[in-house]
């Protein structure tokens, strides 16, 4: 007897296939092979009917200790240089390792890429251009950026000097576009929870997923996982910070507001800014300054949030002329800003930024978060951890000061520390040298290939 039942096989054997027809289903037409966006109906497979995990390996108490018995992992994959995260400093780590020829592989915990700029709805481009209006934030950043131009809907206020806006959604397909073309192998739905080191330098990175514990080998590690979570893991020294935790919302509806009916009464606060979907607004929610690591500290910041930006909209619905506002969603994922900062061979510092200093290993150049100063340089020490091998920051958690944290996290400078992470790492393991060891002349000169600005 097969193992194989479908719902029009479930039905016929209820006795109810005299309904299928009322269903929707063809009862006499044989399923087919599948595409994307097809369907033949609900289909569902035994694949083993009497499997047990072997839980020989399984965690136990010991003398009241929780202890985990050693075992062997399976090793899921092997390659060049392996990027956990794929945020927005991640993929774009990955495109530019994989265009400067080496293997590369990308992890990611959700099922989606962008992190907080598109499970965070963070959909304001910001931090890309200095005082005069000339945008810094070069490079693959901007490559997604002129391919978002011409998607209908997918970014708004795209013009010299100014902050545009994405739509997430837009962002996520152009990012899967992006890393498609370029090769890139990827895992998704599974979370980087420990590094694999010998000799104070990493080999590869242990994965918990739906599949188990598995392990990926690498030549080179990136950290992109926006709390340094390998590094960490791997024993690099940084530095523990709080920062504020919100979340971020959209409301609809906005362009039905009556216009004379909202004269009666005071305009309702957080109504956010304009998104490219009409009608629909984005709300940032700055949120306490808590520890971003904790988890008691983030479940609470979940429920406390959403309930707040629920009652916030329902209050914005008794405004005169507001009735129709309703809450389109809020964010998947949760607006952590800063955790763990690496203590690096060299830092991101704001009197840097203040003297306009120049780095002779510059990777890459960052903007203001409203063009209100001048450029500033990132050198490549900030990217190197000052004792573990092989493994490289990006995004939010390289080294910098207190100063400059909400310059460094914002979107497009994580752009560009991912794609100068992600060259570095390339070039490492082309030269079978570490990280720390790498010509930053051709880095730069890849960089600069790859449309990098470096000042």
């Amino acid at each position: 007897m097969s193992n194989r039942m479908n719902r029009r096989d479930c039905l016929r054997a209820l006795g109810l296939s005299g309904l299928t027809a009322g269903l929707g289903l063809a009862a006499t037409q044989p399923a087919r092979a599948q595409g994307v966006g097809e369907s033949s109906g609900f289909q569902s497979s035994v694949i083993d009917a009497r499997k047990i995990q072997d839980a020989r390996l399984a965690a136990t108490i010991v003398d009241g200790k929780v202890i985990q018995p050693q075992r062997e992992l399976p090793i899921l994959h092997q390659t060049d240089v392996l990027v956990v995260g794929g945020g927005s400093a991640g993929v774009v780590a990955a495109i530019a390792a994989k265009r400067a020829g080496a293997s590369v592989t990308l992890v990611e915990r959700y099922g989606h890429f962008g992190g907080l700029w598109t499970g965070g709805l963070v959909v304001l481009i910001l931090g890309h251009i200095v005082k005069g209006g000339k945008q810094v934030c070069q490079g693959i950043g901007e490559e997604m950026m002129r391919r978002m131009d011409k998607l209908d809907g997918a970014i708004i206020n795209r013009r010299p000097g100014v902050n545009p806006t994405v739509d997430a959604e837009a962002a996520k397909y152009v990012m899967v576009e992006m890393i498609e073309e370029a090769g890139v192998d990827v895992f998704l739905h599974c979370w980087g929870v420990d590094a694999i080191v010998t000799q104070n330098t990493v080999r590869g990175v242990v994965f918990e997923s739906k599949s188990g514990r598995q392990a990926i080998l690498a030549k080179t590690v990136v950290d992109a996982t926006g709390d340094g979570d390998l590094f960490a893991a791997a024993g690099a020294e940084f530095e523990h910070r709080s920062h504020n935790v919100g979340l971020v919302s959209r409301i609809g509806n906005l362009d039905q507001v009556d216009a004379e009916k909202a004269k009666e009464a005071p305009k309702p606060r957080r109504l956010g800014s304009a998104t490219p979907a009409p009608g629909v607004n984005w709300v940032n929610l700055t949120g306490p300054e808590v520890d971003g690591l904790d988890l008691a500290t983030l479940t609470r910041m979940e429920i406390n949030h959403r309930k707040f930006i629920w009652k916030d909209v329902q209050r914005a619905r008794q405004t005169p002329g507001y009735e129709k506002v309703y809450l389109v969603e809020t964010a998947p994922q949760i607006g952590v800003r800063i955790t763990r900062v690496l203590n690096g061979l060299n830092r991101v510092r704001l009197s840097d930024l203040k003297a306009a200093t120049k780095f002779p290993d510059v990777v890459g150049v960052g903007g203001a978060s409203n063009a209100t100063h001048g450029e500033w340089q990132i050198p490549y020490g900030a990217l190197v951890p000052t004792t573990v091998d092989n493994v490289l920051a990006s995004g939010r958690c390289i080294s910098m000061d207190m100063g400059m944290a909400d310059l460094v996290r914002l979107i497009p400078n994580c752009f560009v520390t991912g794609h100068a992470a992600g060259v570095a790492a390339a070039v490492a393991v082309q030269d079978n040298c570490r990280p720390r060891d790498v010509d930053i002349a051709k880095v730069q000169k890849i960089l600069r290939q790859q449309e990098a600005y470096l000042g």
